[in-house]
């Protein structure tokens, strides 16, 4: 018979599942060799695991569960000169490895259930242990006891074991896959929280933060890496979005520049008095000489005009009624009559 690939030590059983007592306590020391015990086989990789195991001649898990298994296996009695029998049950179940004859027997365990097992660690005070819920999993090596329960599974009439806890016996360390612990704290160099391997996909992301910013729009890269302003008349490539269709709107029409109003002068008729200039647009205060003189040049020119105001007499003549009156009157503005 085969056990996780392995063959087995002891192919003659004393003791079979069902003479098994249900809540009694099994406990089985030993090197840690493989373990999964932060978090349940599951989904995909239940089904993986399945797969291996019956390419290795083994029945499949087929639910949810931890496991756990250790080299250099002792069961640790509560009577040595009396085991019982649950006890003769788990030693007998220990196996040795083709591959690795050089770790004696081991012994393996596949828990089934929602439950993680307990990980308790050592304390500073001896004999004392406490839990440890930092998460991580146990580095391979670490000197482990195995606490099993036998418990009566529903729907068989067998009996099963499950893995309530797990001892370590010496200072913990933790399982990483990028560095051998051991061989650093052997030079002197020991990590104060265990390192986590980390996925391709974000070692990409993180490494994209060591890369040169890219250049703003509008600047363009020199043989030295620096940006520098786009050459003018260059046109710079702007990213294209995804718009939502609209309907068509007109373009406005370009704005002309505002030019002075032209007045055109209205056509002056033959007779017609030209219309006045328009006044300043603030006036000034006139003096008393400019304005008898404006007065003066306005007569003038009314006078010169042909205005009756001011203008000379008739010359005398033989239809003049006014040929026997005095002398002609000076010009000038002329009394009424």
């Amino acid at each position: 018979m085969k056990a996780h690939g392995k063959s087995i030590a002891m192919a003659n059983y004393s003791v079979s599942a069902d003479q098994l007592t249900e809540g009694e306590v099994v406990l089985i020391r030993g090197k840690l060799g493989f373990a999964r015990l932060t978090r349940l086989i599951d989904g995909a990789e239940l089904q993986a695991s399945d797969v291996r195991r019956a390419q290795n001649g083994m029945n499949p898990v087929g639910k949810p569960h931890t496991t756990a298994t250790i080299t250099q296996a002792e069961v640790v009695p509560k009577d040595p000169a009396s085991p019982t029998i649950e006890e003769q049950f788990v030693a007998e179940r220990r196996y040795s490895s083709k591959k690795h004859p050089e770790t004696g027997l081991n012994y393996s365990i596949d828990s089934k259930g929602q439950t993680l097992p307990v990980i308790a660690i050592p304390t500073d005070t001896a004999g004392q242990v406490m839990q440890d819920d930092s998460g991580h999993e146990l580095a391979s090596g670490l000197d482990v006891t195995l606490v099993m329960r036998v418990y009566k599974p529903k729907g068989y009439s067998n009996r099963g074991l499950s893995l309530d806890q797990v001892i370590v016996n010496e200072p913990v360390r933790y399982y990483t896959s990028n560095a051998n612990t051991e061989e650093l704290a052997a030079r002197g160099i020991v990590f104060a929280v265990p390192p986590q391997p980390i996925p391709a996909r974000q070692g990409a992301v993180n490494d994209q933060s060591s890369q040169p910013a890219a250049a703003p729009e509008g600047t363009v890269i020199d043989e030295n890496g620096f940006a520098l302003p786009a050459p003018a008349g260059v046109p710079v490539p702007q990213p294209q979005e995804a718009q939502p269709a609209q309907a068509p709107t007109a373009q406005p029409a370009p704005v002309a520049q505002p030019r002075a109003p032209q007045v055109q002068a209205a056509p002056i008729q033959q007779g017609a008095v030209p219309p006045p200039t328009a006044a300043p647009a603030v006036p000034q205060e006139e003096s008393m000489e400019d304005k008898l003189a404006r007065l003066m040049a306005e007569n003038e020119s009314l006078r010169n005009a042909g205005s009756a105001v001011g203008a000379p007499p008739a010359p005398a003549g033989p239809d003049n009624p006014w040929e026997d009156s005095p002398a002609a009157q000076q010009a000038g503005i002329t009394p009424g009559r």
